[in-house]
């Protein structure tokens, strides 16, 4: 098969992909939680666990590609497997409507999700060119972000008539991972390059040997941090009334605090994705990655700092805007500094630091609300994202890639 025949059959089988992905992205952004919390009056721990399963697979990627490197699959088999437990996971959740069995469920479904980025990004690497992969990969993206509006809608209003729905919404999610598997099953792809290490999280050494990727990763996770931990409180702002946020006058209605939070955001994303795809091909990344910082601490203080709805509305676009870019370079970025056999293992470590914040940031995000001002804690969070930016300033030489061979070499090897 040629390059562009990869390219082309890749392209096709991910959109297609991209539906199911936006139906699944619903699940764990909404309504599997919803589910717990309102059919079965789920507990704290219930209720984290639930929550939690996306960042807990993201934490299992150097694992699973380890296993998939050991066993020799082609990377998209692999990840079309991964799929298929997915699936079984909705399926017994709808069959079994107990609530340990949904939160076994769910765990094991998002896990599954988010666990094969790493494979995914392996194959973004070998069958989308340098220079459209950014494009491609961010048009497929444009129709997850379509597909998850509507599906929420038309979910939502499922629900809403009934909420013992909620079962054929399960099923609506095992065939959207089963669809996933099969089209996932067709797109090209090759077995990975074997590292010759034994540990299942031996990929986590590359942190240690190359100084490029850990300052990187540094940067990413207190840039990282501070927005999975500003994220929950976006929600605890608008809903919650000891904040006095009002709309002409009056307090938000919960159609007010979605158009803020989920609609404004994503509208904003959706434009804008296209625009990062193209800017992520022909732009060094560090300047890239300094620009989209800068909009994430703005996006901050803008939503928190004003007692006007029309501050609200600004912070809400500019995270919006922010937001569609982090969308590509937080799924691409790798692609652009490791060597490429080693994709896989490098997205894997930087997934597993990301599922460890996801973790954890909510958490101190909640304690720190009963002990500081909301506007406090943006600013901490702005602070944070500053601090992240200025680690930034001198890779920016570094921030077209590089390969074994180039330059870089010797940055890596310090």
């Amino acid at each position: 098969m040629t390059d562009a025949s990869r390219t082309a059959q890749t392209y096709r089988y991910e959109r297609w992909r991209a539906i199911s992905s936006g139906i699944l992205e619903t699940a764990g952004g909404t309504f599997l939680l919803l589910i717990a919390v309102r059919w079965f009056q789920a507990g704290a721990l219930a209720k984290a666990l639930v929550a939690g399963g996306g960042s807990f697979g993201l934490m299992l990627g150097p694992w699973l590609v380890a296993q998939v490197e050991t066993a020799g699959w082609p990377v998209a088999k692999a990840a079309s497997r991964v799929a298929v437990l997915g699936a079984i996971g909705f399926v017994i959740m709808a069959l079994f409507p107990m609530l340990p069995v949904f939160v076994f469920g769910a765990v094991v479904a998002m896990a599954a999700s988010s666990a094969a980025v790493p494979l995914m990004t392996q194959i973004y690497q070998e069958n989308y060119p340098e220079r459209e992969r950014g494009k491609l990969f961010s048009r497929t993206f444009m129709i997850r972000i379509a597909t998850a509006a509507a599906f929420s809608e038309l979910a939502g209003r499922l629900l809403a008539s009934n909420l013992e729905f909620f079962r054929w919404l399960l099923v609506v999610f095992a065939s959207a991972f089963a669809l996933a598997a099969y089209w996932l099953a067709h797109i090209p792809s090759r077995p990975l390059t074997a590292s010759g290490g034994t540990h299942p999280f031996r990929a986590l050494r590359f942190v240690r040997d190359d100084a490029l990727f850990r300052r990187t990763l540094i940067m990413w996770m207190l840039m990282g941090f501070a927005n999975l931990m500003i994220l929950p409180l976006r929600v605890e702002y608008l809903a919650n009334p000891k904040y006095g946020v009002t709309w002409h006058g009056a307090a938000l209605t919960t159609a007010q605090i979605a158009l803020l939070v989920g609609v404004i955001p994503n509208l904003a994303r959706l434009v804008m994705s296209p625009i990062w795809g193209r800017l992520f091909d022909h732009m060094n990344f560090f300047i890239l990655r300094i620009v989209l910082n800068s909009g994430f601490a703005l996006g901050m203080l803008s939503f928190f700092g004003g007692d006007h709805v029309a501050w609200l509305v600004i912070g809400a676009i500019i995270y919006g805007v922010s937001n569609a870019g982090g969308d590509v370079a937080w799924s691409l970025w790798v692609t652009k500094f490791a060597p490429p056999e080693r994709v896989a293992d490098y997205m894997s470590v930087h997934t597993f630091f990301t599922g460890l914040r996801g973790v954890v940031a909510p958490v101190v995000a909640f304690q720190l609300v009963a002990h500081f001002s909301l506007s406090a804690i943006s600013w901490l969070g702005a602070i944070m994202i500053v601090f992240a930016t200025l680690l930034l300033i001198p890779e920016i030489k570094f921030g077209k890639g590089a390969r074994p061979g180039t330059a870089l070499t010797e940055e890596v090897s310090e």
